[in-house]
């Protein structure tokens, strides 16, 4: 199986913005085990400006473009580095690649990024994307990581694309707000209701909520790929949800039309 993960900022950070080393250390390891299964693996990993605001000693999450830019460059550098070496223990290659949405707009480097992607999976390394925070700009920024995780799963003819978030799936209503919420487990059709159902955005260190991951579970569905959306704070439920277990919310192939 191909399948995309993308890994938000809750799941890899604390509140500070500090790396939550106990909980990445666990996310490579079960992804090394499911590669070692087999597996292609290609993760798309929020983090770099969170990081980086911790890194920096910054009070809050920037929300000027130059800062988070400043923040990006910094943050990206330790991202990569603790990927690199958590994945090299259990003996995996990481590759990094950094998008704008010309990237994907423009179809010679749409073209140009699926080729290299490809051939990454070919040569059995472990692709880890994100959007190339350090130079977007209002114009040319896709705006999240669960939209880019969309788009890439799409662009990978993926079988299977899982957002790891700080929720156990969609509910409702605001689990954080409403004790009475109800998650649902499978969504055939993306319903006005559901839409509905969304609310605003999610930590004060990302920029996804639950409107994005409906956005991106209409791209992924729409292109005919199941989408997975659970917490990302127990790693090991991965084995199971690429089994298939009813984990978190699955949207089905097709809910989108």
């Amino acid at each position: 199986m191909r399948f995309v993960v993308k890994l938000g900022t809750s799941t890899l950070a604390h509140a500070t913005g500090r790396l939550n080393i106990q909980r990445v250390e666990s996310l490579c390891k079960v992804l090394s085990d499911l590669k070692n299964a087999g597996h292609e693996i290609i993760v798309v990993s929020s983090g770099a400006i969170g990081m980086g605001v911790g890194k920096l000693l910054l009070k809050e999450r920037p929300k000027d473009i130059p800062t988070k830019q400043a923040a990006a460059a910094v943050g990206q550098c330790e991202l990569m580095y603790t990927y690199d070496r958590l994945f090299s223990t259990y003996n995996h290659t990481v590759a990094q690649i950094l998008l704008t949405n010309e990237d994907i707009e423009i179809e010679k480097r749409r073209h140009n990024f699926e080729n290299t992607l490809n051939r990454l999976l070919e040569l059995d390394a472990l692709p880890i994307i994100n959007e190339n925070d350090t130079i977007a700009t209002e114009e040319i920024v896709i705006g999240d990581n669960d939209t880019l995780a969309a788009v890439v799963a799409k662009s990978a003819n993926a079988d299977l694309l899982i957002l790891l978030t700080d929720i156990d799936g969609l509910c409702t209503a605001d689990p954080h707000k409403d004790p009475n919420a109800k998650m649902l487990r499978v969504v055939e059709k993306i319903t006005p209701e559901i839409e509905a159902m969304v609310g605003g955005a999610g930590s004060s260190l990302g920029t996804g909520g639950m409107q994005t991951k409906l956005h991106a579970a209409k791209i992924a569905t729409e292109a005919g790929i199941d989408m997975v959306i659970t917490n990302g704070q127990r790693p090991e439920e991965l084995y199971k949800i690429v089994a298939g277990e009813a984990i978190g919310t699955r949207f089905m192939a097709g809910a989108a039309q």
